[in-house]
């Protein structure tokens, strides 16, 4: 079978963080599913096994309030392990206060509400049904006042260094005469430098080409703001790390596109990649001549 396929279950209180937990291990790798049906978990976990090591990281959001109660869920589990899955169940906890006030900035009825009943009742009677399951988890994440961040480097700790992977990052090229990148969550303007456009040697070629890579470059200016620019990308990237965030864009502009973002471009992908990062290059206008 190769590696061992590992399904986490993620259950808890309504209002918890369930849904944001499973974009959490999405962004991570993990393959995730909402609110499968307990009933179709072994013939699931039977298609991740033969699917040639595809389906090795799957998360589960299920909601099991209802229903024969948990003793399907935990028998299905039981199985799962027979079958050689690595299977645990996370359980999203908050304080009573948290959850009321969640539902009351979202203006969304809690599930089990019933006509008559206060909403602090209804996240009772929630949290005794699901007793059962949070006796049986084994991990307990409290959500009360634990922010995307904090979730998210929970779920690591406690999933294991296979789940942690670095943040994307992802260095465009653009031109300004055809708008600045929506996705960009950085922007240089590379503008004041030289323009290989007005050498006629250099004016169908591109920032891929080695004569206005020369070009750019060979200017004190460039390679100054090179040196200036890699030390204050070395700060803010770990805190973009340390806030979440799965893929950062630093969009580099120039007028068309073509000579000085790319040629920029390609130079600050390749010095963030030494330092261990996920790096991609994505050139916007390099063609739009």
């Amino acid at each position: 079978m190769g590696r061992k396929i590992q399904i986490v279950i993620i259950s808890g209180m309504s209002g918890a963080g369930k849904s944001r937990a499973a974009d959490i291990l999405e962004d991570l790798g993990w393959y995730c599913v909402d609110n499968l049906p307990i009933e179709l978990l072994q013939k699931f976990a039977e298609f991740c096994i033969s699917a040639a090591g595809r389906y090795e990281r799957v998360a589960l959001v299920t909601d099991i309030r209802t229903g024969d109660g948990f003793a399907p869920l935990f028998e299905a589990i039981e199985s799962l392990k027979k079958m050689g899955c690595e299977c645990r169940i996370i359980f999203l906890d908050s304080d009573t206060s948290a959850i009321i006030r969640r539902y009351k900035e979202s203006r969304r009825p809690h599930p089990l509400a019933r006509d008559g009943e206060t909403l602090e009742d209804t996240v009772s009677r929630e949290r005794e049904k699901l007793s059962a399951i949070r006796e049986h988890a084994d991990c307990i994440l409290d959500t009360t006042v634990l922010t995307g961040a904090r979730l998210r480097e929970g779920l690591i700790k406690y999933l294991g260094s296979g789940s942690e992977q670095t943040m994307g990052i992802n260095v465009m090229s653009f031109g300004f005469k055809y708008g600045i990148p929506a996705e960009a969550d950085l922007v240089f303007d590379v503008r004041f430098l030289p323009n290989p456009f007005y050498e006629e040697s250099l004016r169908e070629l591109t920032g891929l080409d080695k004569p206005v890579r020369d070009f750019v470059f060979g200017f004190e200016s460039t390679n100054e703001f090179i040196e200036l620019l890699k030390p204050m990308l070395e700060f803010l990237i770990p805190g973009y790390i340390e806030e979440g965030k799965s893929t950062l864009t630093i969009g580099i502009g120039c007028t068309g596109g073509q000579h000085r973002s790319t040629a920029i471009a390609e130079e600050i992908a390749s010095r963030i990649r030494t330092d261990g990062y996920r790096v991609s290059v994505n050139h916007r206008d390099i063609d739009k001549r």
